[in-house]
């Protein structure tokens, strides 16, 4: 009985060692996340950082050289078309110059072409005016009878209306122009006056708007063509958003655009209104030189819902490029470069398999797959180095 017992024990003995080995050795789960792949709308986007800035802005400037005196505006202030907004002492010396009334007399000349050029540019888009307003009116008959879509409406409705603040910023250039004409006249006056070493020229603002930027806030002696002020309507405000040049060819005009971490409760919505031609270099934060180009977007919908916003604030922008409904969707982070193509890792049963998957279009997060994947399936998410084909996988919650 002794030695059959010693047997056993021995035999169990070797038994636990070998179980205690195989646990021991046998190769570990791999703990992964993993997130299902969807069907939907994929959209291709372009996400930069810009800014806004108010749409038509006037820099008034001082046409004589002398001393102004402390401007009695500051940035916010409302002013009306043709308020005096600072007064300059002017120069003696340089109001008797021969050369100085000659400047004074090509100035009223430059300021004459200026208006008429304004005037041509008001003819223009009172006439592209009627003709946006005569296309809406048309359209929206054609979709009241259901022979226009609704997307045709919104382009017709959104030109009607860009057409018509063009004409507004037409009639303000031409009545900035107007102002132009007549401080240069007041110069040319000002030089054949035989006493004007106490002539003292006020400064007007060209059109009613508020005030952005105060330039020259203090006292000083400044010289001809310094800037004083900045004038503009901040509730015209457009979206601008410099974007690389290869990510721009994609973008066209009319192109809808989310506002975002802008500071306010809900994103805002925009339109492309021009990618702009001339591209520009510019260095990142890693010292590589960019090619970049400027998109500006008009804002859409009730200017009380961006009524905060003022010039110069920074916003996020996201430029729809492309959209493609009931797309196969797979996130970004699942795929890995394999030979020449791409593949994910596919976990079914706690097994991770790899698969080839071939990707027809790439966002910032996710991607539209048109081979190789099923709606439902699980793929691994930034897959470690560790982990190879046919590995045991443990998801992590």
């Amino acid at each position: 009985m002794g030695r059959h017992l010693r047997r056993a024990l021995i035999a169990g003995s070797v038994l636990l060692l070998l179980v205690g080995a195989f646990l021991a050795f046998r190769p570990r789960p791999v703990l992964v996340e993993t997130e299902q792949v969807a069907r939907g709308r994929f959209e291709a986007v372009v996400e930069e950082d810009g800014r806004t800035r108010v749409r038509d802005r006037y820099v008034v400037s001082a046409l004589v050289a002398g001393r102004v005196l402390r401007l009695g505006v500051r940035p916010g202030d409302t002013v009306g078309q043709g308020d005096p907004v600072a007064l300059i002492l002017a120069a003696p010396s340089a109001l008797l110059n021969p050369r100085a009334r000659r400047e004074a007399e090509e100035r009223v000349g430059a300021a004459e072409a200026m208006l008429q050029q304004a005037g041509v540019l008001v003819e223009r888009a009172a006439a592209q005016q009627v003709q946006a307003e005569a296309d809406a009116a048309r359209v929206r008959a054609l979709h009241a009878r259901g022979a226009a879509p609704l997307q045709q409406l919104e382009r017709a409705e959104l030109a009607e209306r860009t057409a018509a603040r063009d004409m507004l910023a037409a009639e303000r250039r031409r009545h900035a122009a107007e102002h132009e004409l007549d401080q240069a006249r007041s110069l040319l006056a000002a030089t054949e006056a035989p006493e004007n070493g106490s002539e003292r020229h006020e400064v007007r603002a060209p059109v009613a708007g508020r005030v952005l930027r105060v330039m020259q806030e203090s006292e000083a002696v400044v010289a001809s063509g310094a800037p004083l002020l900045e004038l503009g309507d901040p509730s015209e405000l457009e979206v601008v958003v410099d974007v690389l040049t290869t990510e721009a060819v994609g973008i066209a005009p009319d192109a809808p655009v989310t506002i975002e971490r802008w500071g306010g409760p809900r994103p805002l919505q925009g339109r492309v209104r021009r990618v702009e031609p001339g591209a520009f270099t510019r260095v990142s934060a890693l010292g590589v030189e960019e090619q970049r180009v400027w998109v500006v977007i008009d804002l859409v919908g009730p200017r009380e819902g961006w009524a905060a916003l003022g010039d110069g604030f920074r916003v996020d922008a996201r430029i729809t490029v492309e959209a493609i409904e009931d797309a196969v969707l797979v996130p970004v982070s699942a795929l890995f470069r394999r030979g020449g193509g791409w593949a994910v890792f596919v976990v079914r049963d706690g097994v991770a398999r790899e698969r080839p998957v071939e990707v027809a279009r790439r966002a910032a997060r996710v991607a539209m797959s048109s081979a190789g994947l099923t709606p439902g399936e699980s793929v691994v998410l930034f897959p470690p180095s560790a982990l190879r084909d046919h590995a045991r996988v443990r998801t992590v919650r």
